[in-house]
């Protein structure tokens, strides 16, 4: 089990304290690594850091960092720099979640109606702030000896379009059916471009990057949805929440050390069909 071993690594993830950022804290740490949790509410950091103190018995430490704000990304960076010996890992994790509003005549989730600011944000989240977390800690890790990994969280709708026809409703007019908003795929892309181009950047000097590309985690979500979703997924099911965990675990390990550049779908074979 050495070789799946984080034990003497610290592992940044963004959006940390956010549905599947939980699961790669825990991940990194009942691997034995040490996780360093970022994200925008402090008390929620604060919450997540404890208990994986308690469960675990590591010292992870949490940080309130607007990753869109180069001069937070900066200014955290060097506040590590006096924390913790060094930075093995990074996970890019944090995205927005679109909640977009309709009225009685829009729906603001379609294109034709998608608002330029909700653009903004959702673009400056994953895109931007993946882009300056690299910039900052993905060149911290490159001045390790050993040096490390970094791992992209993109989407089987990175690899996909959306079916919009999973959200549509009986009765509705075509202007306000909901659908997968353009930027979820647009974020998800691009994370795949940015993979590629740091896969080679720092290669020379052992900093692996990839990127997973999850399926839908079931949370809640309308059972009429569900029910069209698992008939385009070959294994008939959407996954577990904890069901990345093994992968998380693998792509920051030595387990890995050969495997860069890859763009890993684990979906349960949906994009297979």
């Amino acid at each position: 089990m050495n070789l799946f071993s984080l034990k003497n690594k610290n592992i940044i993830v963004t959006g940390a304290t956010g549905l599947l950022g939980t699961e790669h804290v825990h991940a990194i740490a009942m691997a034995g690594g040490t996780p360093i949790i970022i994200d925008l509410d402090k008390e929620k950091i604060n919450i997540l850091s404890t208990e994986i103190n308690n469960l675990y018995g590591c010292n992870s430490i949490g940080f309130k960092v607007d990753i869109t704000n180069e001069i937070e990304v900066k200014t955290n960076l060097e506040l590590l720099r006096n924390t913790v010996s060094k930075i093995d890992g990074l996970i890019n994790n944090a995205a927005n979640n679109p909640k977009v509003e309709n009225n009685t005549n829009t729906n603001f989730s379609r294109l034709e109606y998608f608002p330029i600011e909700t653009w903004d944000a959702d673009i400056n989240v994953s895109l931007k702030g993946s882009f300056l977390c690299t910039k900052y800690y993905g060149f911290e890790i490159s001045k390790n000896i050993s040096g490390g990994s970094i791992i992209n969280i993109s989407s089987d709708l990175g690899l996909i379009a959306p079916d919009q026809n999973l959200y549509k409703k009986d009765g509705l007019a075509e202007n306000l059916q909901n659908v997968k908003p353009v930027t979820y795929s647009v974020v998800k892309t691009g994370l795949i471009g940015l993979t590629r181009y740091v896969s080679t950047y720092w290669s020379e000097k052992n900093v692996r990057c990839n990127a997973i590309c999850p399926g839908g985690i079931e949370n809640n979500q309308n059972q009429d949805f569900i029910n069209k979703l698992i008939k385009k997924i070959p294994l008939g099911r959407m996954a577990n929440r904890n069901e990345y965990q093994g992968l998380i675990i693998f792509l920051l390990s030595d387990a890995s050390s050969y495997i860069n550049g890859s763009i890993i779908a684990a979906d349960g074979g949906r994009t297979a069909w």
